[in-house]
């Protein structure tokens, strides 16, 4: 599978669902910003600002997005059928081919209290997903005990890189890591929002490796008893795990020899500590390695990893290294940060 630069990216799959006012600008950035783009954030009678690695800007000076832009946009996002979105409305966003979120606010419509759909909208979040092919090399040999692959969880607050990490990770232990003495394994991906695989009419569009089987928009828990029945796995690797069920889950499939990798949102151990669910795969030491994503040195900082069983650092600080490809090396050196992309 071919990777394409975020410049190609942003031309083929998110220009497309904007207004022309807002497409010709983005195509007249200059290919490095381009490159550099995280989020493209929309807002009625606002002017549409552009969220990079090293800060934000306005798109087009003097310029804000009308209502008729924004209720275009909507309908071009939704493929005209806002009510086939609903699902997705309730959860706050939609995901476009290629796992690109789009983050919605407006009017919340309730139903005995809870969200039902949102009308009304007002503000759009355009997340770019990316492929950084190597994002986690300077990771995986922290991840390797008795060569072979010990289960991981991947903390970060939103938008440090978990998804960017994971998708890597299971990239390259299906394909088998010979310079780690890895083979390749047999990985089932519940891909709940799309955002790892990227499927599109069941044909995944991220480079997932070849011993990948995805199943795409199925819940978590559901999911994962689902591939355990009947893709016999020897990895699960899912995104952004929080409820009971998904615990209930996890450890099922760690009964039965799976091994994991998981994300969750937090700014640490201490932060997961204090959620009750998250607390419990802490405690309980359900992963073997625990990896902390930030934002000290940018987007994809990591921060430390942990023994999840005893909570001790096995992490040696190395310089920064962006991904570029499989074999890419660290040099090891104490008191300097790591990051991937």
């Amino acid at each position: 599978m071919s990777h394409r630069s975020q410049a190609q990216i942003l031309e083929e799959e998110i220009i497309p669902y904007l207004t022309h006012s807002v497409q010709e600008p983005l195509r007249c950035l200059p290919l490095d910003l381009k490159d550099r783009l995280l989020e493209i954030r929309l807002r009625v009678g606002r002017p549409v600002m552009l969220v990079h690695n090293d800060g934000d800007m306005v798109l087009s000076e003097g310029n804000t997005l009308s209502k008729s832009e924004m209720e275009q946009t909507v309908q071009f996002v939704t493929r005209s059928s806002i009510y086939a979105c609903e699902e997705e409305l309730r959860q706050g966003f939609i995901t476009l081919p290629g796992g690109h979120r789009v983050g919605i606010v407006g009017k919340a419509v309730l139903d005995e209290g809870r969200i039902r759909t949102i009308k009304h909208i007002s503000g759009l979040n355009i997340r770019l997903a990316r492929q950084v092919v190597g994002a986690a090399n300077p990771v995986l040999p922290y991840l390797v005990e008795s060569n072979s692959f010990v289960s991981t969880l991947i903390v970060s607050p939103p938008g440090c890189g978990k998804t960017t990490l994971l998708r890597d990770l299971i990239r390259q232990l299906s394909t088998g890591i010979p310079r780690l003495k890895l083979r390749g394994y047999k990985i089932g991906v519940v891909d709940e929002r799309s955002e790892i695989a990227a499927c599109f009419r069941g044909i995944q569009q991220n480079d997932v490796g070849p011993r990948t089987d995805v199943l795409d928009g199925a819940r978590k828990a559901e999911g994962i008893m689902l591939l355990l029945r009947s893709m016999s796995p020897e990895i699960i690797a899912t995104d952004e795990v929080g409820s009971p069920a998904d615990i209930l889950a996890l450890e099922e499939a760690l009964v039965s020899g799976v091994r994991l990798i998981a994300t969750a949102h937090g700014d640490g151990i201490d932060d997961l500590k204090q959620r009750p669910v998250l607390r419990e795969l802490v405690e309980r030491g359900l992963f073997s390695r625990i990896v902390i994503l930030g934002m000290s040195q940018g987007a994809g900082t990591i921060e430390a990893i942990y023994n999840g069983q005893e909570l001790k650092s096995v992490f040696v600080r190395t310089p920064i290294i962006r991904g570029e490809d499989d074999e890419t090396k660290t040099c090891r050196r104490p008191n300097t940060g790591l990051r991937y992309g």
